[in-house]
């Protein structure tokens, strides 16, 4: 298949689709993967510093596992839905197997198809929840500025992002917007954990009063913000999250769509901050890239309500759980555990840690953020951080950086929305080698950028 049979009949997603050449010479089409590499249909080998789309936690060199696994559970069920009082026996292992690494009081899981699903799951999770408590007028979300939870219309309204959403109209879910925790560009006293924490909480305490806190239903974070630029948060804050939930009685939900399953080297990345969320949305991650799937995992405290007798949750997808996603995911597991691969990660951290902070000796780089195998550089114009010229957003951010990284064989991110960003996110099976490689492309990248300036 050629680009231009590509561009003739495929759609692609987040894409200006009309904007390619007329035979698609634009388009990078991946043929093959190996290890923590792919291949492009012209032979190309690149690394990929992406994992996919933070999918592809093992790499490409599981595929014969993973085969085994899928072989032996389509020889057996092909598909059984989770749906009126059915389930199969992989769906209820693997809800099992969640369980015994969730964060602590998780104990169930409601299956979907993807990230955005799961994270309407927990909206509708959280509305059910209140009303069956009496409290029905709980019909409002927080979220953070900069967020990204999803692309279907429920998740979108607690997408911070007026490209994406101003398209299609007013929000489905009435959600305000509070501070993330980046604090690049703030003022010098906020780089005191004690002191940005309480900033930040009583931003969010405040907001909560004036909206009326008999109307807040829940509030959703990411662990490590992913748009924005992989935006760690202060000591203490995830706890205050979770008093501020306590206090007036809306739930907290850790969106871990990206970060669960060993990205910043701990199963959930919550459990790096001290999270004690309500709910976990994961995906991604949880089947390796292998197979779609995602998952909502609920707590005790919130199963106790819904699963009262006599109540029902009215709310599902076809193929949820299905019997092929759920016997990859637990695979998975499996060779994650096996092959210590988070031990990995914890090992390297620091060592991908130091060759990142020192990009910001470059001129171009004006804050390095993350943790973990994933990280962002934010590029700023000038010395003094100030912004791009449209010009030189057109040829540095959307032309030679982009450019520049693929000719020296790297796969990475690169925003050029709002704050200009480069973001790396490696497979999890990387060792020191490659792990240097990346940022040294990365910064050999951006020095010729600098000069540009």
């Amino acid at each position: 298949m050629t680009t231009a049979t590509a561009q003739r009949h495929l759609l692609l997603h987040m894409t200006p689709n009309g904007s390619f050449g007329p035979d698609g010479e634009d388009l990078l089409v991946v043929r093959r993967g190996e290890g923590p590499y792919v291949e492009d249909a012209d032979g190309r080998r690149y690394i990929d510093g992406l994992s996919g789309l933070y999918c592809c936690q093992l790499g490409y060199s599981y595929g014969p596992e993973f085969a085994e696994a899928a072989d032996k559970q389509l020889r057996e069920l092909c598909y059984s839905p989770l749906w009126t009082g059915s389930a199969h026996p992989t769906a209820i292992e693997l809800a099992e197997r969640l369980s015994r690494i969730a964060p602590v009081g998780i104990e169930h899981t409601f299956f979907s198809g993807g990230g955005a699903e799961a994270v309407e799951t927990a909206w509708k999770i959280a509305r059910r929840y209140h009303a069956l408590r009496g409290e029905a007028d709980r019909t409002k979300a927080i979220a953070r500025r900069g967020a990204y939870h999803g692309l279907t219309i429920g998740a979108l309204s607690l997408t911070d992002d007026p490209g994406l959403t101003d398209p299609y109209g007013p929000p489905a879910i009435d959600t305000r917007f509070v501070s993330n925790t980046s604090r690049f560009g703030l003022a010098p006293e906020f780089a005191d954990d004690t002191a940005f924490t309480a900033h930040l909480l009583a931003e969010l305490e405040a907001e909560i009063l004036a909206e009326g806190p008999e109307t807040i239903a829940m509030l959703i974070a990411e662990p490590v913000q992913n748009r924005g630029g992989c935006i760690t948060p202060p000591q203490g804050y995830w706890q205050g999250l979770r008093a501020l939930a306590d206090r007036y009685g809306f739930l907290l939900v850790a969106d871990e769509v990206i970060t669960a399953f060993g990205r910043v080297g701990e199963w959930f990345g919550g459990d790096l901050y001290g999270a004690r969320p309500d709910m976990v949305t994961v995906a991604k991650g949880i089947t390796a890239g292998y197979a779609p799937m995602g998952a909502t995992l609920v707590s005790t405290k919130v199963t106790e309500v819904i699963n009262r007798p006599g109540a029902v949750l009215n709310h599902g997808y076809t193929f949820a759980g299905h019997p092929l996603s759920a016997a990859i995911a637990l695979r998975n597991l499996e060779i994650m555990e096996r092959d210590r691969i988070l031990d990995n990660v914890r090992g390297l951290q620091d060592d991908l840690a130091q060759r990142m902070a020192a990009l910001t000796d470059l001129p171009i780089v004006g804050d390095v953020r993350g943790t973990g195998f994933f990280y962002s550089c934010e590029l700023v114009g000038d010395l003094d951080g100030g912004g791009f010229s449209d010009r030189v957003r057109a040829d540095l951010i959307a032309g030679l950086i982009p450019r520049r990284l693929r000719e020296a064989g790297l796969l990475a991110r690169v925003y050029n929305r709002s704050a200009p960003l480069v973001q790396i996110a490696p497979p999890l099976i990387s060792d020191r080698a490659l792990l240097d490689r990346i940022a040294a492309i990365v910064a050999g990248t951006l020095a010729e950028a600098s000069a540009r300036i």
